[in-house]
């Protein structure tokens, strides 16, 4: 594969992909070309030399590997108008398209080609981004290729396609339910002394700090848990009213009701 990079969908994701991409030098500007309908709101990329146009079909015969990332509403009229562009055994197509099935995508295009379904979430604005991959019909290299460029935006995983959508709950929904917990924790942080701009630096670098632990030593919660609770000390006291009030219960049914709600519709 060459390593030209085209994404289709110039909005908040396809511009954020772009630009970590950039950021990261994994890619020189000039390998990648984004499209949009309206390119005025590319000019910022389109400065740092990546290529811009508002033509899809460019797209597809400059690059083997394609970013799709239009609406999930655009996802057939897209794909039904580069049906004659996409080559046979040469074209990788990887959809960061919420709900869009590979399946569905192979259909609408009706060709041979390989299909990858990735789901970012928005951290990967900042390459913190957690992302999980599920393929169809691709080569070990160019699955690796595909994960090598989501490395560069944060971390990846490589998980079943039937657990996408638990994907979309917990690596992408999951983002709003950690920022409600820092909010909340702001808010306590408040109301106990500290004013606002410093209870939120406190806070949102505590969660920081936490999440790096488990990562960079890939221990279990509970055992950095285990740590800082002292016999009759006052984290143990608040974790236990925070159970008695119902907080990891809420936090799973939270949850399974996102899945839910995925799943029904």
């Amino acid at each position: 594969m060459n390593k030209k990079i085209a994404i289709i969908g110039g909005g908040n994701l396809g511009t954020a992909i772009a630009e970590g991409l950039i950021q990261s030098g994994f890619v020189q500007p000039k390998q990648i070309l984004i499209t949009k309908r309206n390119i005025a709101t590319l000019h910022q990329l389109e400065r740092k030399g990546v290529l811009v146009s508002d033509k899809n079909e460019e797209a597809v015969r400059y690059a083997d590997l394609i970013i799709l990332a239009v609406k999930p509403f655009q996802v057939n009229d897209v794909l039904a108008s580069l049906k004659k562009e996409f080559k046979e055994g040469n074209h990788v197509l990887v959809s960061v398209i919420t709900g869009i099935g590979i399946d569905h995508i192979a259909n609408a295009i009706g060709k041979k080609i390989s299909i990858v379904r990735a789901m970012p979430n928005t951290a990967i604005a900042i390459q913190e981004s957690m992302t999980c991959i599920a393929s169809k019909d691709i080569s070990e290299e160019k699955l690796q290729y595909v994960q090598d460029i989501f490395n560069q935006l944060g971390k990846t995983v490589t998980i079943d396609e039937k657990l996408m959508d638990a994907a979309t709950v917990l690596g992408a929904c999951g983002t709003a339910f950690a920022m409600r917990y820092i909010r909340a924790n702001i808010q306590g942080g408040i109301e106990i002394g500290f004013d606002a701009t410093t209870a939120n630096l406190i806070a949102a670098q505590t969660v920081k700090g936490a999440a790096e632990l488990l990562l960079k030593k890939g221990s279990h919660p509970e055992q950095e848990i285990d740590k800082v609770t002292t016999p009759k000390g006052c984290t143990i006291a608040g974790l236990n009213e925070m159970e008695h009030r119902g907080f990891s219960s809420s936090l799973i049914k939270g949850l399974v009701a996102s899945y839910d709600k995925i799943a029904k519709d």
